[in-house]
């Protein structure tokens, strides 16, 4: 039976001090050119040193990549210092700091890309209100994101993060090209299941040549996915698992699998009968460790968490109660903060929209 007390050894070597995560989360404290702040590097600071592994909400790759306003931005060195100054926040107790490395693709709201083009696999808006149509990407066009994928990564070590988690989950451009909702080409990047898998293959093997040629041996390369969609035609469970087996055999260091709860199970009749989770578990075989989230709160959430993965992580737990973890390591589960109330946004240094994200996905959180 694993526990969140045991530490945790990675395949490139580097040790966890214990299974708990904390879940990357758009915190929106980022200036309005992607700079980070000195408020949201005191959010950081307000909330590590406990975990064995934080990792940072979404950082956009390009200009056209940012999904909205107060994001930070990782595609030119002059990031770096403030990049770097939230590492250092994070690295606190032994805590290794991961950067979530992403482009939004057809999720990108109007205002977060200045005119830039919206761009996705295919030319299909998302199906929800207000979400505009995007024009596909050039095969020119494919090589430069993924060429900038592995920019960010580069910039990431030399900010002195622990690692980067490539964000291929949430409807984002990594997705879009992987599902066949959002992926209508008819070229080598889309059509069958191998070419829809091409480009998160290809930005994986680019991140981790990156490491390769930069000679970071320790440094931590993570992916993350959603394991299926909510519209249709839309990313099947034998889908994602034919993208697992393929993740799990490169040289990634774990995988982190987005879901809205930890227990989730499909209704497609050769999967009944166990969670997503576990059908994941099985196929990646112990070749990588599992970090698993999705509604985690109490102690008994994050040991049912870790019967099908390696590593417990929470999102808004960690943003409403900074001591979350300090609290259930240390056995105050009863002092666990589990609502938060609207007074006290300023006091946890939440920003305004962090708030409206967090009050629109869980109002039952909120008092």
């Amino acid at each position: 039976m694993r526990s969140f007390h045991d530490t945790l050894t990675l395949p490139n070597g580097v040790v966890l001090k214990n299974r708990l995560a904390i879940a990357p989360l758009t915190v929106c404290l980022s200036d309005p050119r992607g700079y980070v702040t000195p408020q949201e590097v005191d959010y950081y600071a307000s909330r590590t040193g406990e975990v064995g592994m934080y990792i940072t909400g979404c950082s956009y790759i390009q200009p056209n990549g940012r999904g909205w306003l107060g994001e930070e931005a990782i595609y030119d060195d002059s990031f770096i210092p403030g990049l770097s100054k939230m590492a250092s926040a994070i690295k606190r107790n032994g805590t290794k700091a991961i950067m979530q490395i992403f482009h939004a693709g057809r999720m990108a709201e109007e205002d977060a890309i200045f005119g830039y083009d919206l761009v996705s696999a295919g030319d299909v808006a998302a199906p929800l209100k207000g979400y505009r149509t995007p024009r596909p990407l050039t095969d020119a066009e494919i090589a430069e994101v993924i060429a900038n994928f592995k920019g960010a990564a580069v910039r990431a070590m030399k900010a002195g993060f622990d690692g980067v988690e490539i964000h291929g989950a949430n409807n984002y451009l990594i997705h879009q090209f992987f599902s066949p909702h959002s992926n209508n080409r008819t070229d080598c990047w889309g059509g069958s299941l191998e070419n829809r898998a091409a480009f998160p293959l290809a930005v994986a093997d680019a991140v981790l040549d990156a490491v390769r040629e930069m000679g970071a041996k320790d440094f931590i390369v993570g992916y993350r996915l959603s394991p299926r969609e909510q519209w249709t035609p839309g990313i099947a469970l034998g889908d994602t698992l034919y993208l697992v087996d393929k993740l799990a055999s490169l040289k990634l260091d774990y995988l982190h699998i987005s879901q809205s709860h930890i227990t989730s199970t499909v209704t497609e009749p050769e999967y009944c009968g166990k969670p997503i989770l576990a059908h994941i578990d099985e196929t990646v075989r112990g070749r990588l460790p599992i970090i698993s989230v999705g509604n985690i709160q109490t102690r008994s959430d994050v040991q049912q968490a870790l019967e099908h993965s390696d590593i417990a992580a929470v999102g808004g737990s960690a943003l409403i109660d900074p001591n979350w973890a300090a609290k259930l390591l240390n056995g105050h589960d009863e002092a666990i903060r589990t609502k938060l109330a609207p007074e006290d946004r300023e006091i946890l240094k939440i920003s305004p929209l962090a708030f409206k994200i967090l009050s629109s996905r869980a109002p039952e959180r909120i008092l």
